[in-house]
């Protein structure tokens, strides 16, 4: 199932293929030893996690024929010659992994959005009838059950996405096209893309491993077999692969998956500000007491922030100990903490170096709430 949208004026199309934890390093991580990689050793993990990776058909009522139609080519002994049919079914494909034995699949949010009716194909071909559990449409992620009497399954196991490397080589698993299941190679380009236009939450992988329609919710694995991220989309000035796709990564995917299985939605802390990324122009124009951070645009009155005394000007430069970089850090990092938490809040004020710790106890996500730090 795909969709497209723009990625930058001119630039290119991003296009679904088919918010949550920030990624930050472990240390040493950075200068952990590569992957090993033998000439086998490929060949063995893409044998090992194809059995892992389903095929998912959905199909849904929508009112009016598809663009294509004409009654040129209607039988005109039919009934409802001439007219355009009131209703069809409009039919969509995507991958999804299998992340427990009993049948459980993750998936996109796009790719059973909606759906009436879900069919999952398994390796052996079964196809077994599927539930939605539940769906986070702000983070593009969609957790499945399988009905009916399940043989045991093959998992994939979790990997963790913060010890990726620049470089490092990885196996995109899907069924672009609906060809069938297929496994393409690439590196891992870049890490943590955010503002990229596609979903409300972002901490996107970068992978050259072709990613197609037809790929979405299917799997990004490590040369060790471990699931680090989920692919979603690509950027594309043609609609097609053009060596740049994206995946959600597997410390972003796995805690919202784990609130689906819990609560069936997903429950996400709230600052109530408007932030943007620092930069040394931003600060110097504005006068900030950092060169690094997100700064305050705004505060909601009342709201959490307000609570805790932060003012329009600040820039938080750590939360919890952790380093914010950007604006899309500190809002995936929020939004991945349980309201009702206190967090510590390391702040520099306008046209002040000095730092202060601000405590401030985060509220509920409002569901009607975009683009504003969690």
């Amino acid at each position: 199932m795909t969709r497209t949208r723009k990625l930058l004026a001119a630039l290119a199309v991003v296009g679904l293929a088919g918010t949550g934890a920030v990624l930050h390093s472990e240390p040493g991580a950075a200068h952990a030893a590569p992957s090993v990689m033998t000439d086998a050793s490929i060949p063995d993990v893409a044998e090992r996690v194809v059995d892992s990776v389903v095929n998912i058909s959905t199909s849904k009522a929508v009112r009016g024929g598809p663009a294509e139609w004409d009654p040129f080519f209607t039988d005109p002994d039919s009934p409802g010659y001439g007219s355009r049919p009131s209703q069809q079914r409009l039919a969509s494909m995507g991958s999804g992994v299998i992340v427990s034995a009993g049948g459980r699949i993750l998936t996109n949010a796009h790719v059973v959005n909606g759906a009436d009716d879900i069919k999952v194909t398994v390796q052996d071909g079964t196809e077994y009838e599927a539930k939605v559990v539940g769906i986070d449409a702000k983070a593009d992620l969609a957790v499945l059950q399988l009905k009916g009497k399940v043989p045991v399954l093959k998992p994939l196991s979790f990997g963790d996405s913060s010890r990726l490397r620049l470089g490092e080589v990885v196996l995109a698993v899907g069924n672009p096209f609906g060809v069938g299941k297929s496994v393409t190679m690439g590196i891992v380009s870049a890490k943590g893309r955010g503002n990229m236009g596609i979903e409300e939450y972002e901490d996107f992988i970068q992978t050259d491993a072709a990613i197609n329609q037809g790929n979405s919710g299917g799997a990004l694995v490590n040369l060790r077999g471990e699931l680090i991220g989920i692919n979603t989309a690509i950027a594309s000035r043609s609609g097609g692969y053009q060596g740049i796709g994206f995946a959600i990564p597997s410390n972003m995917a796995r805690p919202i998956m784990e609130m689906l299985v819990k609560d069936g939605r997903v429950v996400r802390g709230y600052l109530g500000i408007n932030i943007r990324t620092v930069t040394p122009e931003l600060a110097k124009e504005h006068n900030l007491g950092a060169t690094r951070g997100a700064v305050v645009a705004d505060v909601e009155e009342n709201g959490p922030a307000a609570k805790a005394g932060l003012a329009s000007g600040d820039v938080i430069v750590s939360i919890n100990g952790n380093e914010i970089r950007s604006g899309d850090i500190l809002r995936n990092t929020i939004a991945m903490i349980r309201p009702g938490t206190t967090v510590d809040l390391e702040v520099v004020g306008r046209g002040n170096a000095a730092k202060k710790v601000i405590k401030a106890k985060l509220g509920e996500l409002p569901d009607d709430t975009r683009r504003r730090i969690r």
